[in-house]
């Protein structure tokens, strides 16, 4: 069993999901839009175009992926949605976002990797992306910490609007990779029910195990932020959170908790006792893909980077020096006229520009470019690694997959060690 149990567990509630209608995923998707999405689909896009936020073309400014995401976070209003949309075209401007993702240094990356949320390699039965999320070790000195560094040091080459924490800012670059990276990846994977219809969402297992009542209290702003600001800018790319390993107290205290997070997030949230996280969990997810801990067979533990997927042989093409995604910001590019898509790691390490192609993909029909500005295309010449600067890059990789006792080593090349920790899950 995946969580020890006593005879005397109090029965805690599973949170009823919009998902379990008849209007969850695929519904109201590419490929599967009723008649009133696709005249809404097509009014936003007027309404944008006006505002001068969309140019239609080929391709167009923004994939209809993404609009669709805004239209579902406002239940369908045009109107409502150009208002999110406009928010966050702005709200990306002043905070550079797209500058800070390409900038970033790679071991501001990392510690912002190692806080939150984290893909596993793996996906569950749908072909969603499944992340993980341990807390028990977090702690209000580690946030505390992790919010310092970031505001008190430069990461990237992107200004700030003055407004959002640079210590928060930093979280945002795991969303772009999320939605540059992640998302178009698994939607190139066709082993799925629904396989023309590109991804947008994440799964995710929460393991709040040993978290105290006190942490929960502590946590309260930075979480009450970070989800916020998540729900606001990447709305829709939430699927379902599992919470499991949830303490005692937790039924009582979850009237307040949830208070903390959007309405829309809640209910996308299971609480799972211990005897309901392997069998619910298997429902949702092969249980290949499912890490030991929670009763499954994967080898994968909290902090590890993404394991590779027997899934991908034969579609991931390797690049010299490379059998595995490293740590860092990833994106897609085109090559070969569009008939294939090459990952391309960007960053910084130490000032430099790293510029490193990682894998080659065949391109499908089904390539879901998710993110809100495009990547522009290259040719198909490789690209080599400025040699520093790879040598480097993969000492970081070293330390996304070392051990505790590896801290000095990690203070020597990131300036600071970081500790795996945040509450903040995708909304």
């Amino acid at each position: 069993m995946a969580t020890d149990s006593g005879a005397s567990e109090p029965p805690l509630h599973k949170v009823q999901s919009v998902l379990d209608s008849d209007y969850g995923y695929p519904h109201g998707h590419l490929g599967y839009l009723a008649e009133h999405e696709t005249e809404a689909l097509d009014a936003f896009k007027k309404l944008a175009e006006e505002e001068e936020l969309y140019k239609p073309g080929t391709p167009p400014s923004h994939d209809d992926t993404v609009l669709l995401r805004y239209l579902r976070a406002r239940r369908w209003s045009p109107a409502e949605a150009l208002k999110q949309f406009k928010d966050s075209h702005v709200w990306r401007k002043a905070n550079d976002l797209d500058i800070l993702y390409h900038t970033i240094e790679l071991d501001s990356y990392e510690q912002s990797r190692r806080m939150y949320p984290q893909w596993t390699g793996r996906r569950d039965r749908r072909g969603i992306p499944l992340y993980l999320f341990e807390i028990k070790q977090l702690d209000s000195k580690a946030v505390a910490e992790y919010e310092r560094v970031g505001n008190t040091s430069t990461f990237s080459k992107a200004k700030s609007d003055g407004k959002t924490p640079n210590g928060l800012l930093r979280l945002f670059a795991l969303y772009e990779n999320l939605t540059h990276f992640v998302m178009p990846f698994c939607s190139q994977l066709q082993d799925r029910e629904f396989a023309g219809t590109p991804i947008t969402m994440t799964t995710n297992i929460v393991d709040i195990s040993g978290v105290g009542l006190k942490q929960f209290w502590n946590l309260k702003s930075h979480m009450q932020a970070a989800s916020q600001l998540a729900t606001a800018h990447y709305p829709e790319t939430l699927d379902r959170i599992f919470i499991i390993g949830a303490p005692v107290f937790f039924s009582t205290v979850w009237g307040w908790i949830k208070r903390w997070f959007d309405p829309i997030t809640v209910s996308k949230i299971f609480i799972l006792s211990s005897h309901e996280v392997e069998p619910t969990l298997r429902e949702f997810i092969d249980p290949k893909n499912i890490p030991k801990k929670y009763g499954g067979e994967l080898d994968f533990s909290w902090g590890q980077l993404p394991t590779v997927d027997p899934a991908w042989d034969g579609i991931v093409e390797w690049a010299k020096g490379h059998s595995s995604f490293p740590t860092g910001p990833h994106v897609w590019r085109e090559i070969d006229d569009g008939k294939k898509m090459e990952c391309i790691g960007v960053g910084q390490v130490n000032g430099k520009q790293r510029e490193e192609r990682i894998c080659i993909v065949h391109k499908d029909n089904v390539w879901g470019g998710q993110s809100l500005c495009r990547t522009e295309t290259r040719d198909a010449a490789p690209l080599e690694a400025d040699g520093e600067v790879a040598k480097l890059s993969e000492e970081v990789d070293d330390l996304a997959l070392s051990e505790p006792e590896v801290k000095e080593k990690a203070a020597e090349i990131n300036g600071s060690a970081g500790t795996p920790v945040s509450p903040a899950v995708p909304a």
